[in-house]
């Protein structure tokens, strides 16, 4: 994880953004997926001239106390707030089982576990530090070995044409040629 913080410690947004979403102070709360995962593909292809925008931040947390989904809404107007150039998607992690049809999530990493591919499956937050400054703490379902492998593997827990079809609409492999797609037995 700490070769993700040391990319993180150099990208101005991403530092930004991960100080707004502390201010938050939501519990288990990270920003995941493509703030984490195209970070560490665009660091692995050097060639590239330009740094892949973001289509989107993801802010997840976890809260079982909380039910409705407007809250999310009100999150991200907070965020948009802070940082208006962003398109941001806040999810509390403890309700999405229902709209993926899984059992109950027990925390934001346990929800990870569902996500289609392991190399998105990738979080990182801004936490206190006994120095007074901020430091950054972060999370995977799978290891990162694959993300810095530069494979897009799939998780057997979601459907092979879910993960394919993600490949396709997100372009991975055109924007970032060197990847491969892997099997989730490959970093078992």
């Amino acid at each position: 994880m700490q070769r993700i913080i040391t990319l993180i410690e150099k990208d101005q947004l991403r530092q930004e953004a991960l100080h707004c979403v502390s201010l938050l102070a939501l519990p288990q709360c990270y920003l995941a997926a493509g703030f984490v995962r195209n970070l560490v593909w665009d660091h692995l292809h050097p060639e590239k001239p330009i740094t892949t925008p973001l289509n989107d931040l993801d802010v997840i947390y976890f809260d079982p106390t909380e039910s409705d989904p407007s809250r999310d809404i009100a999150l991200e107007q907070q965020l948009s707030d802070m940082m208006p150039n962003q398109n941001w998607q806040v999810r509390n992690q403890a309700r999405m089982h229902g709209y993926n049809g899984d059992r109950p999530y027990l925390s934001t990493l346990d929800a990870m576990r569902f996500w289609p591919e392991k190399e998105t499956a990738i979080a990182i937050r801004k936490v206190p530090t006994t120095a007074g400054r901020g430091g950054y703490q972060g999370i995977s379902a799978f290891g990162v070995d694959s993300l810095f492998d530069l494979k897009i593997t799939h998780n057997p827990r979601r459907s092979r044409a879910l993960f394919e079809q993600r490949i396709q609409a997100k372009q991975w492999v055109v924007h970032w040629p060197k990847l491969t797609i892997g099997s989730f037995s490959d970093a078992l």
